[in-house]
């Protein structure tokens, strides 16, 4: 079983007072949605592999916060396993997103509730509510 490890991070603005949450849907067969993320390459930090998914998958490049992150682990169809941690970037400017037309379908931005209904997998909208957490604890 070989282990295939990704990072990536939970993208975030404040509109009107409000979080919202970047989604991706994914071409993967499938369509997925979830948060932009992807495999370690070479000998790539988890913060540098991270600040290049964005890049690619969105045209942006965002400071990551690397002061917080979720985890999760799990095993995939194929018999792989896969850890994914997940930091989050707040996005201050009002940036055009470019979607890497190869991998991602198209994007949103969704409040919480939206967000986590929109977010295909459990797991994933598991890190969600942990990130909304700490978020909306910071404005507390």
């Amino acid at each position: 079983m070989a282990i295939e490890v990704t990072s990536g991070a939970v993208v975030y603005r404040k509109k009107d007072g409000q979080l919202e949450y970047l989604l991706l849907e994914s071409q993967n067969k499938g369509h997925f949605w979830g948060f932009p993320k992807g495999h370690v390459e070479g000998n790539e930090s988890l913060k540098q592999t991270a600040e290049r998914e964005i890049k690619e998958e969105t045209q942006l490049t965002l400071p990551i916060d690397t002061s917080f992150y979720v985890y999760t682990e799990y095993d995939l169809p194929n018999g792989n396993h896969k850890q994914m941690t997940l930091y989050t970037a707040d996005l201050t400017a009002n940036e055009d997103i470019h979607l890497q037309a190869e991998e991602i379908r198209n994007c949103g931005w969704f409040n919480y509730q939206d967000a986590r209904k929109q977010l295909t997998y459990d797991n994933l909208k598991q890190l969600l509510d942990q990130v909304n957490d700490h978020l909306t604890k910071q404005d507390d």
